[in-house]
């Protein structure tokens, strides 16, 4: 059954294509589009989180959908801003280092899993999600901002910040799976 923080969770896929496809029909009403519908995404992933806890919805498709919406959205995003000239050369390094550790938690988060081990979000994790989210949101609007509004250096500045609190939490998040990893070594093959 489809519940309400489920359909909100799926309309963040849906979404993408939609991002992707603003980004090839490039002028400022296409720009502001896509940040709107960027910003929509980003919001469902607040509600579909809180509506879940509040109304007891808590489900295993919800748990296992979630954070590969999120990634999926984030990763678009990145991809999208390199490829079409959103960012300097220089903000490659840390959309690289975003992306690298949206894949390195996932992976960690699976092992874990088999384990029957979870990994909680920490606000740390939260907030490095919520500064990412607004960079990207600058990035995606870039030169299509008003004169006053100097969107592609705030964006810029916020996804190297984004990039250091990434380095942190993966770090923190690899400690964790590490320890685990040390503990439950593989069995011996045949």
């Amino acid at each position: 059954m489809l519940t309400l923080p489920n359909i909100l969770t799926l309309s963040r896929i849906v979404i993408i294509p939609v991002v992707v496809a603003t980004f090839f029909f490039d002028s400022h009403a296409m720009r502001w589009t896509a940040c709107a519908l960027f910003t929509i995404a980003g919001v469902t992933d607040f509600f579909d989180g809180y509506l879940a806890r509040r109304a007891n919805q808590v489900s295993s498709f919800g748990r296992f959908l979630d954070p590969i919406a999120d990634k999926l959205l984030v990763a678009s995003v990145l991809l999208l801003i390199v490829a079409f000239d959103r960012v300097g050369p220089w903000s490659y390094l840390p959309a690289l280092v975003i992306l690298l550790r949206e894949i390195m938690v996932s992976g960690l988060r699976e092992f874990l899993a088999e384990l029957h081990v979870s990994v909680p979000v920490t606000k740390l994790a939260k907030a490095k999600t919520t500064v990412q989210m607004v960079a990207l949101g600058f990035l995606i609007v870039g030169s299509a901002s008003p004169i006053w509004i100097p969107a592609e250096l705030i964006g810029e500045i916020g996804i190297w910040i984004a990039a250091g609190i990434t380095l942190i939490t993966g770090y923190d998040y690899l400690k964790s799976g590490l320890r685990y990893m040390a503990v439950n070594p593989p069995a011996p093959g045949p």
